[in-house]
């Protein structure tokens, strides 16, 4: 499960990386990105090069009738893409990478829940794989995305059974390519068991949407 996410920097060695300016256009730092708001996102364009766009967070498929049901779409599990028909297009077509600096996860039952955020050693930025769609009906047209999650790594796995699929930064391309065959690109989607992976617990400010500071990231 992935809910909730930061960007609170302009991740700028991803953006590096890509070749892309170092800010995005319209850059705000954002501390507690949550489903139906913007998400940063990286994926092709025509002519096959890297290109930033904010996109909304839960996928509408593109034959939906009802947009509401990107609500239900802010996650998607890498052992069902290929099947499920609303997300077995974009997985050939129309794959991304979500830019993050951190996520939330919350652990625990009932009252006792408590949220943690997960980040990177030094919190440099990464990229979480993602797919996104494009869809319209008369003059409404939207751009959505949605996070892909896999099993939970050894060290992920006590506080949550599932986490984002974590890409290192040398397989986005190898992701992003409409060339790479899918079974390829499925087998990318593997549990991120990396050591540079951290998590304090945050507190419970963080889990209303309408709270969006630095107050979000704060350790308890």
């Amino acid at each position: 499960m992935c809910g909730r996410s930061s960007l609170h920097d302009a991740p700028v060695s991803v953006l590096e990386k890509f070749s892309l300016p170092p800010v995005l256009p319209g850059f705000s730092p954002r501390y507690n990105i949550a489903p139906t708001q913007q998400q940063w996102t990286l994926a092709l364009d025509p002519d096959g090069n890297p290109a930033a766009t904010p996109r909304r967070w839960g996928l509408i498929p593109s034959w939906a009738n009802d947009p509401s049901i990107g609500n239900r779409m802010i996650n998607a599990r890498a052992d069902s893409l290929a099947e499920k028909p609303a997300f077995r297009d974009a997985v050939r077509d129309r794959r991304c990478l979500i830019l993050a600096d951190g996520y939330y996860e919350w652990t625990g039952t009932g009252k006792s829940r408590v949220p943690l955020f997960f980040h990177m050693k030094g919190h440099e930025p990464f990229v979480m794989a993602g797919l996104w769609e494009r869809w319209g009906r008369g003059d409404q047209m939207v751009e959505t995305c949605t996070v892909i999650t896999t099993d939970a790594g050894e060290r992920i796995s006590r506080f949550h059974h599932r986490m984002p699929a974590l890409l290192p930064i040398e397989h986005a391309m190898t992701w992003l390519d409409k060339a790479t065959p899918l079974r390829s690109a499925l087998s990318l989607l593997a549990p991120y068991e990396s050591g540079d992976l951290e998590s304090y617990e945050v507190s419970k400010f963080v889990n209303s949407p309408a709270n969006d500071s630095p107050e979000c990231l704060k350790p308890v």
